[in-house]
């Protein structure tokens, strides 16, 4: 009878379990780890049946009707390592930053090349003039003073372009400046044709060179300015001043001495604008993004040919046009424009927003316009060992040997002597003092407004005729702002995006992968702790008495399992014996025989 339940239980596909198991055989089933303990081999399948129970809980697999959790717990793991991966990468490698420099970099084409090559900004000259409004007085020796009145301003609009670009090897980009005007009728004062009474610069500029020539030299030159009848005052209108006036004696310089005098009429700003033969190399920032747009060299030297020492180095200044990148709170800028014939230092006052772009304030450095009585640094802008007053520049090499003066307008942070000396002048810092609004990442001059006031600053030219009354006066000629007061719409917009949006959009998006990533990694950590506190309907109330159940439950299946793997060829053997005819019997068989016999008993 056995015989024939072991049979059908093997066509049947289910397992065989004797019901004669003695008692001690029963709680050895039902307790195998106090069995093993003392067999060492028992250990790797106890440490196997520990790590099965695991993975058979947390896969999602259903077996045996119980419930399995989903394969989404995997999803969850791994949507969170990646979030916590990206982030880190994004923090770490700071794509922003590498587009950011990238993008200021100059190269042909570039976005802030093309805004450095030709901004698309409206940049203004305004001009004041000083009339002279007590010529005859002054003239006759009624008044000892000279009185001037401010008129204008004539305002004119920079075209600014840099032409003929030649990107080089060395990491730099060469161009030649161009600065053509505008006239605007519009935003001006005044017109081109004020009559107004001016200093003469020709008759006065040759008086100063010939101030300590030999009488043999000097008596035909007074012998032509009396049959001339030039006079230091002369009438002229506002565009005569500025962009030359016919003169007797410019037309004589210009045919005997060209190499001087090489223009036809005389004009301050035509003068102060005259780029003929300039050409700057700039940095592209390849090799160091921060000198993006940087002076190089001007007309291929880093000095200028007026100064020596370390006043002629204008490597490293601006032009105006771009500043230098990703600049600190402590940083000096540089600044040089052929018009100042020198670089300057700028220190920052202050930060502010405009229209939405932080910006710091900048201003010259205190003393700048010294010439070495408080800064002992300036001390070489003294021309041939002479210093001017405090708050004047000597510019002669640069406008064509006239003895020409830089100051801020109206005298502002100067030697008090020098308004002593003439009427009609008033410092005021909110109007006379330069500014610069720069954007401290991309080095982008957001509003500014360059203000210097030119010169003559004669000495004793009480040898030349008509002029005496002129000797050791410094004549304030005019005073210019050249200002650009805002970004286009567009443009100020692109910025603020580019410096405000996106870097926080690269914040947000790496603390949300970090925070993506916890909550994704918890909430699976969740599913486990569920899965492992997971209790079915019917088992013992303590979810750990269901646990230990079950994973005893799991250990016999796996002995089960197991033994059943290893009786199959001996119970196979069985039944064909029994299902064959009947054949002697050999010791070998018998033995078999009896061995699974004994086995299924």
């Amino acid at each position: 009878m056995k015989d024939l339940m072991s049979i059908w239980s093997r066509l049947a596909g289910r397992r065989y379990t004797s019901v004669h198991v003695n008692a001690n055989h029963q709680a050895s089933s039902q307790n195998p780890e106090d069995s093993s303990d003392s067999d060492p081999s028992s250990l790797q399948t106890k440490s196997a049946i520990v790590v099965n129970k695991f993975f058979n809980n947390t896969l999602p697999v259903r077996s045996n009707s119980r419930r399995r959790w989903p394969r989404s717990i995997f999803t969850l793991m791994s949507l969170g390592l990646l979030g916590l991966t990206f982030g880190l990468l994004i923090f770490v490698i700071q794509p922003y930053e590498l587009l950011f420099k990238l993008k200021v970099t100059f190269s042909n084409n570039g976005e802030i090349f093309e805004l450095w090559r030709k901004p698309p900004v409206d940049l203004y000259l305004k001009v004041y003039l000083f009339n002279v409004t007590n010529h005859d007085r002054y003239m006759s020796g009624v008044d000892s003073k000279l009185r001037f009145q401010e008129v204008g301003p004539y305002v004119y609009k920079e075209n600014l372009e840099h032409s003929n670009i030649t990107f080089n090897d060395n990491g730099t980009v060469s161009a030649i400046p161009k600065h053509p005007l505008t006239y605007v009728t519009e935003l001006s004062g005044g017109t081109e044709n004020d009559i107004l009474y001016l200093p003469n610069i020709a008759l006065l500029s040759i008086a100063n060179v010939m101030r300590d020539a030999s009488i043999i030299t000097t008596w035909p030159l007074n012998a032509l300015i009396k049959q001339t009848d030039s006079r230091p005052l002369v009438q002229m209108t506002a565009h005569e001043f500025m962009f030359g006036y016919k003169s007797s004696l410019v037309t004589l310089g210009n045919t005997f001495l060209p190499s001087w005098i090489k223009f036809e009429k005389l004009g301050l700003i035509d003068r102060m604008y005259d780029f003929d033969g300039d050409f700057e190399t700039v940095y592209t920032g390849e090799n160091d993004v921060r000198k993006t747009g940087l002076i190089d060299k001007y007309r291929g030297d880093v000095n200028l040919p007026q100064w020596t020492g370390k006043c002629a180095n204008v490597n490293g200044a601006s032009d105006g046009a771009k500043f230098p990148s990703y600049i600190e709170p402590n940083d000096t800028l540089l600044f040089y424009r052929k018009s100042l014939c020198r670089r300057a230092k700028m220190v920052r006052t202050g930060e502010k927003d405009v229209k939405g772009l932080h910006t710091y304030k900048y201003k010259f450095m205190e003393n700048e316009l010294d010439n070495g009585a408080k800064n002992p640094d300036n001390k070489c802008f003294c021309r041939e060992g002479r210093c001017l007053q405090e708050g004047l520049i000597d510019v002669t090499d640069c406008y064509y040997g006239f003895p020409i003066a830089l100051s801020y307008p109206h005298f502002y942070e100067s030697d008090p002597s020098l308004l002593e000396k003439v009427e009609g002048l008033e410092p005021k810092k909110d109007i006379h003092e330069s500014y610069f609004y720069i954007q401290p990442k991309s080095g982008l001059p957001v509003d500014l407004a360059f203000r210097f006031q030119i010169n003559m600053a004669l000495q004793d030219i009480s040898s030349i005729s008509n002029v005496e009354g002129f000797s050791n006066l410094v004549l304030p000629l005019l005073w210019f702002e050249i200002g650009m007061y805002e970004l286009p719409e567009s443009m100020n917009n692109r910025f603020i995006l580019y410096l405000n949006v996106l870097p926080v959009v690269q914040d947000v998006a790496i603390y949300l992968l970090f925070l993506g990533g916890i909550i994704f990694l918890v909430w699976s950590i969740v599913y486990i702790i569920k899965i492992m506190l997971y209790r079915p309907r019917g088992s013992p109330a303590r979810p750990g008495q269901w646990f230990e159940s079950d994973l005893q439950r799991k250990r016999l299946n796996f002995f089960n399992e197991k033994r059943n793997s290893f009786r199959a060829k001996p119970m196979d053997t069985y039944y064909n014996s029994l299902l064959e005819p009947k054949e002697e019997m050999t010791p070998m068989t018998a033995m078999v025989n009896t061995e699974f016999k004994e086995d299924l008993v």
